[in-house]
């Protein structure tokens, strides 16, 4: 695929600015021993660019006083596993260690909501070692507010999956994942949502309420909500539907997006479900539908425009489409140096107001 952008469509895409990583499994095998982090224009030109000395593949965040938060993805050293925060300049500012995997949130009130993972064994699951999902949140002191244990949750999405689903994520767990059962690739904090309302007129249970906590077990093709603080798993959906998913979170309309992987199907797809009604309301594929396949990482964000950024993270193809499928806005990562794997996890589109403060100290 050419690299740069190939498409921008000013007059249909969002205005912004795209934060991206490719993945350093190696930094120091890079020229000067540094991953980066690039902030690029709708021209696909870097605006700012981070320097870290740790191995990085998930996904970064701005924040508003124009730091930026990562996570390590050291698991072979883990001295130096965790999630810091950097300054413009690169400089560490602030870290916490712990063995962090794939997501992370800054909630309202400051605090930090991490995802992480364990190994210990769970009988249940069977006889052997287990990665489990294990989440915290911590102050920025690093005071432990709420912990949640993946493996003492297991019989609450036996209990909300139907039969024939169950009895699929038990043989992918027997058969194919043994170890790292959940996989958990996400964690995002419900926002207030249309769905929510609608719950609270009806007379079930509330599952969608802000502040719980969406989950994807790509393991076992389950998406699911998280019951804050009780931790209770209160809804799960996907294995007749998903595929070695990524990234699901609520929308402000209620709805869930979703990438779709595809990982055996062999194509990719973003979905937006009504988790009510668990129909898909919007599909997004490629055309040819073999075109678009990502088998693993990847991602897609919903933006104020209504268009969708996607991240086809495996090609480090980033592009942006209208809810018609359009595409508006093409980019390929131009930047691939040596020590870099090639590939991009997820990317987030941010608008030139949330951004002014960092390139007012450039």
């Amino acid at each position: 695929m050419p690299s740069g952008v190939t498409i921008a469509d000013a007059e249909q895409y969002y205005e912004g600015y795209t934060l991206f990583n490719e993945t350093y499994q190696f930094p120091e095998e890079a020229p000067d021993g540094k991953g980066k982090v690039y902030l690029v224009d709708m021209d696909g030109e870097p605006v700012h660019r981070w320097e870290v000395e740790t191995a990085v593949q998930s996904h970064t965040r701005l924040l508003p006083n124009g730091n930026l938060l990562y996570p390590t993805r050291d698991r072979s050293d883990l001295s130096q596993a965790g999630l810091r925060e950097l300054d413009p300049d690169s400089n560490v500012v602030w870290s916490y260690h712990c063995r962090i995997d794939h997501d992370y949130q800054v909630m309202d009130n400051g605090h930090l909501m991490c995802h992480t993972i364990t190994d210990n064994m769970v009988p249940d699951l069977g006889p052997e070692l287990k990665r489990n999902p294990y989440i915290v949140e911590i102050d920025r002191e690093k005071n432990l507010h709420w912990e949640w244990f993946g493996e003492d949750h297991v019989d609450e999405i036996r209990e909300l999956l139907p039969d024939d689903e169950w009895a699929f994520v038990e043989d992918r767990i027997e058969n194919d994942y043994s170890f790292d059962w959940a996989h958990n690739n996400t964690l995002q904090l419900i926002p207030e949502n249309d769905t929510y309302r609608k719950e609270l007129e009806g007379d079930g249970p509330v599952r969608f309420e802000p502040g719980n906590i969406v989950f994807s077990y790509r393991s076992v093709d389950v998406i699911g909500v998280i019951d804050y603080p009780s931790g209770e798993i209160v809804w799960a959906w996907g294995p007749s539907e998903l595929d070695g998913q990524h990234l699901p979170y609520m929308l402000e309309n209620g709805n869930l997006l979703i990438f779709d992987n595809g990982t055996e199907r062999g194509w990719s797809r973003v979905i937006e479900l009504d988790p009510l009604s668990e129909e898909i309301v919007w599909e997004y594929t490629g055309s040819p539908k073999e075109d678009f396949y990502a088998p693993f990482i990847s991602g897609a964000q919903r933006l104020p425009n209504g268009n969708t950024l996607i991240c086809e993270g495996t090609k480090a193809h980033l592009f942006e489409v209208t809810p018609d499928g359009e595409v508006v806005w093409d980019f390929v990562s131009p930047f691939n140096e040596e020590g870099s794997i090639g590939n991009v996890y997820r990317c987030l589109r941010y608008s030139p107001e949330y951004v002014e403060p960092l390139l007012e100290s450039n």
